[in-house]
């Protein structure tokens, strides 16, 4: 057992990712030398390089249109959405083309996309951050809604989306980061 932040918890799954397969990356804005807007990625570059941890333009419909197409051509994505409600920039991709895809060719294409967005914001971050979209894409059909509640659930749960054909988007809580708790080992 070992005391762990969900933060560190988010982390050590997306490394986990990235040594597992070399099929995975991570992009989006500020996640390479910056670290992420919320430090999840910090040091990542480094450990991995810019072929797998991919700074983005601000353009959330461009990178998330991108990991649709490497999702489609067998990459396996991790997209960062800052915040939730830069979703919206990329709502079009998100819900008329990963989510609609595998459906559309009667399940001949595969989009195994993950894009992780932060959420939860409350009142700290006023009327740019403070969305609570979760609801919203839970109903749109051909997608997967995650929401780590728990230390293991922030540490596994990237595994299993990333191994599941459809995508799926991971809500992670700000207000939850600093959090911590006893995680086992080998949970």
């Amino acid at each position: 057992m070992s005391e762990v932040t969900f933060r560190e918890a988010f982390k050590a799954a997306i490394v986990e990712a990235l040594n597992d397969d070399p099929r995975v990356f991570l992009m989006g804005e500020d996640v390479g030398h910056y670290g992420g807007c919320y430090a999840v990625s910090k040091g990542l570059i480094d450990q991995f390089g810019t072929q797998r941890i991919i700074d983005t333009p601000l353009s959330e419909s461009g990178f998330v249109g991108a990991g649709i197409g490497a999702a489609m051509g067998g990459m396996l994505p991790i997209v960062e959405v800052m915040t939730v409600n830069f979703s919206l920039l990329a709502l079009d991709q998100i819900i008329n083309n990963a989510a609609t895809l595998r459906h559309m060719s009667a399940g001949q294409i595969a989009v195994p996309l993950v894009i992780r967005m932060a959420c939860g914001a409350g009142k700290q971050l006023a009327a740019q951050h403070s969305h609570s979209f979760e609801g919203f894409y839970a109903h749109v059909p051909g997608l997967k809604v995650l929401y780590p509640g728990t230390i293991a659930d922030a540490r596994y749960m990237l595994k299993m989306a990333l191994a599941d054909p459809n995508p799926v988007i991971i809500f992670e809580h700000v207000m939850l980061y600093n959090q911590s708790a006893e995680l086992a080992e080998n949970q």
